[in-house]
């Protein structure tokens, strides 16, 4: 049996291996997520609320926003509080400050350290004691919990209108006037927020531990991390070392020493005449720039709002861009743009590796364009009239916003996308169909590619696994399937086999070479990719059994990152291997990007927040936020950006290419991304950290902590770098801008066969 075929075998039992314990999860999560109830309950029989009102609330949270306006469970915004720690804190605080009285003292801080300590005792009692009776569908509560309840619902209510009390509050959270109009949905929402701090703190039937494994932090509910925490994140930095020390000895006893394969005295590609639908992928290319420019506007109007809460330099711009809705878009356009750039490459290179263009093909890659446009346009639309609360809450989610991060669309246009992509899997598909026949040399690699599109399209489709009234854990279930599988895992595989597969066409790697490379490549990255979705969900309402698979599986992601020295290099050294590689210097400096941000962003800081016990005091916090950006933008943004670079290449051969532009575009993005991370994420977080370690999760969120002046400087510290970084995306945007504009024409030492152009 040949190398190859090995290969294929083992990452088919890896994959039907790893989403069947996948899919097992997701059984376990619905089975034993935190219960809806029927209704809340005094112990005189006065139902406080109702499980309408909780799934109304729900819904009324979703449709302002939902997690781009603070979090539930640690899941959401980085500005307001994490609404499910938050109510948890004041209720117990509340409760305190009703037994003081009780005591006859005027408020809790008059006793006397017994005294204290007695009182909370008592509170830890109320919030820990699970009284759900599975037979009545009824949550019980005390009269002192009752009222407790009471008075943090007035805070929330007074919070989320206009009353002039809690203005400076919303203020500091970015929430504009009136986020919620309608009484009776105010009221909602605090139901649906005392459901999920319920869940924080009551312990599951037969446990001493919470339905959401201790989170949020807080030793007034007794919320401390578990022994799983301590014991899995011990485990997963065994699995680490062991990864590591088992990747290495493979590559030691595997290192090739085969000669490389005789260097082309000419570029190989610059004999290749662009297809009409190669020509008309440009507008993608295109429109990848005017999504990116306008993501990083909204990105700094959304770090604005931190320093100057519904307004912009004096401007009440809350009143018209809301914080919630610019985070929306700042974060669904940083996976648009990345996939438009991702999806024009499959649709470019398909063609050229088969050397087939079929029928009516370009026509394809137009109108699939048009529907991208239309869901844009149409979805951004539809969340600008829901957050302003314009739109009916009855058709919030079919077209107004779903609340859940990167997942925001309404429905419609999340079924739109689906078709869309279905759309793009079979141009692409169809295109490459002719090189996967027959056996042909470079079959497999064109296989995987292939079978990685097949992949992309329908794992989109792990986003409508969901209604407008599932469970909320289950919607984290099936969300994260799209936020980590989708985006960070297949992506990737698709992306690996597209860069190894321009390697073998410009003549630098062997077929073979390629060809085991991706594979093994794959097949060490999903072995912990696959699974490691689940380190997304240990306090989502979970069980135990996440915490171990997900720590244990996350931290072989972190594996394949510690040879990324050797990748880097190996891609550097391309550029050199010929003359006439200096044409693909920048996408290949691109690539060499993508490896040293891998090893940051990805390696370190994600394995930073990745083991439970860490991620236990860091979720929601700004390290997390330093892990995004420099993996999601430094990984995956730059990867767009380089596979960008090599199909203009193809599609605009002769045009000069301003490289000035392109070196200040490069190390300016690179420049501006770390100084983001350095000057304002990392110390910001780690201040959080503190915050968190020495008081409790819900004061690292809090208005106290984020309104201090030293927090105010750490967010203007990030003008630097936004402004470095905006310049490198203008220098780009005005590099493929002129290959049009300014399309001054290079002498070519071999000149296409046929110049003549066709319009994009």
């Amino acid at each position: 049996m040949s190398r190859t075929r090995k290969l294929w075998l083992g990452l088919a039992a890896l994959l039907i291996a790893s989403f069947g314990v996948l899919l097992w999860v997701g059984d376990q999560v619905h089975q034993y997520a935190p219960p809806l109830p029927q209704a809340v309950v005094t112990s005189g029989d006065e139902t406080l609320f109702t499980g309408n009102d909780i799934e109304l609330g729900k819904q009324v949270w979703q449709r302002i926003g939902g997690q781009q306006l603070g979090s539930i469970w640690g899941h959401g915004a980085l500005l307001a509080p994490d609404w499910s720690a938050d109510w948890l804190h004041r209720e117990g605080v509340a409760m305190l400050e009703l037994l003081a009285r009780d005591e006859g003292a005027g408020s809790y801080a008059e006793l006397d350290a017994p005294q204290q300590a007695a009182l909370r005792s008592r509170v830890q009692r109320e919030l820990r004691t699970n009284t759900w009776d599975p037979a009545k569908g009824t949550i019980y509560v005390s009269p002192l919990r009752a009222q407790a309840m009471l008075v943090v619902g007035a805070h929330y209510m007074s919070l989320f209108s206009n009353d002039p009390a809690t203005a400076k509050l919303r203020e500091t959270y970015a929430m504009r006037d009136n986020t919620i109009a309608e009484l009776d949905q105010r009221r909602a929402v605090t139901a649906f927020f005392w459901w999920a701090s319920w869940a924080t703190a009551a312990e599951r039937p037969g446990s001493a531990i919470s339905y959401t494994q201790n989170w949020p932090h807080d030793t007034l509910a007794g919320n401390t991390p578990t022994s799983a925490n301590f014991l899995w994140s011990v485990f997963s930095v065994l699995f680490l070392i062991l990864g590591i020390g088992l990747l290495g000895w493979h590559h030691a006893r595997q290192a090739s020493h085969e000669p490389l394969p005789p260097i082309p005295a000419r570029d190989p590609l610059t004999e290749l005449k662009p297809t009409p639908s190669m020509k008309a992928t440009a507008k993608y290319f295109w429109t990848v720039i005017g999504l990116f420019l306008v993501q990083i506007l909204l990105g700094a109007t959304t770090a604005h709002y931190q320093v100057e809460g519904q307004q912009a330099y004096g401007f009440a711009l809350a009143n018209y861009l809301p914080y919630a809705l610019t985070r929306t878009w700042h974060t669904e356009l940083a996976v648009l743009w990345i996939a438009t750039a991702w999806l024009a490459t499959g649709l470019y290179i398909a063609p050229l590796i088969s050397g087939h263009e079929p029928k009516y093909q370009r026509l394809g890659v137009n109108f699939l364009w048009v529907c991208l446009l239309v869901i844009v346009v149409g979805s951004f639309a539809g969340q600008w009239m829901a957050v302003m609360d314009k739109m009916d809450l009855s058709k919030n989610f079919w077209f107004g916003h779903q609340g859940w991060e990167y997942v925001d669309l309404g429905r419609f246009w999340q079924i739109f996308l689906f078709i869309g992509l279905m759309l793009w899997l079979f141009l692409v598909g169809r295109a490459l169909w002719p090189a996967m026949r027959g056996g042909k040399e470079g079959a497999s690699i064109v296989g995987l590619l292939f079978l990685s599109t097949v992949a992309i399209g329908l794992l989109y489709g792990a986003g409508l696994m969901w209604g407008e009234h599932t469970h909320i854990a289950m919607v984290e279930y099936w969300r994260w399937w799209v936020v980590h599988l989708w985006v960070e895992g297949f992506f990737e595989v698709f992306a690996t086999a597209v860069i190894s597969y321009l390697f073998v066409r410009l003549g630098l790697l062997r077929v073979g070479t390629a060809t085991t490379s991706v594979l093994f490549a794959t097949i060490v990255f999903m072995a912990g990719g696959v699974l490691g979705t689940l380190h997304h969900l240990y306090f989502s309402g979970t069980t135990t059994a996440v915490i171990a698979l997900g720590a244990s599986f996350s931290a072989l992601e972190v594996v394949p990152l510690a040879l990324i020295g050797l990748e880097a290099w190996d891609t550097w050294k391309k550029q050199h291997a010929a003359p006439w590689m200096a044409r693909y210097r920048w996408p290949i400096m691109f690539f060499v990007a993508v490896s040293f941000w891998n090893l940051v962003g990805a390696g370190l800081l994600g394995f930073l927040v990745n083991t439970p016990i860490a991620l236990y005091f860091m979720q929601g916090l700004n390290l997390t936020a330093a892990h995004g950006h420099t993996a999601l933008f430094g990984v995956y943004g730059m990867l767009g950006m380089g596979l960008m670079l090599f199909c203009l290449r193809g599609i605009k051969p002769q045009a000069e290419w301003r490289e000035g532009w392109l070196k200040g575009s490069f190390w300016t993005l690179n420049l501006g991304l770390g100084l983001m991370a350095v000057l304002t994420l990392l110390p910001l977080g780690i201040l959080q950290l503190k915050a968190v370690l020495e008081h409790g999760y819900w004061f690292a969120r809090s208005a106290e902590f984020m309104d201090r002046p030293l927090i105010h400087m750490l967010v203007w510290m990030r003008v630097p770098g936004d402004t470095v970084f905006a310049i490198g995306a203008m220098l780009i945007a005005g590099f493929v801008a002129s290959l049009w504009l300014w399309p001054k024409r290079q002498v070519a030492a071999t000149p296409l066969p046929d110049a003549a152009s066709e319009s994009a």
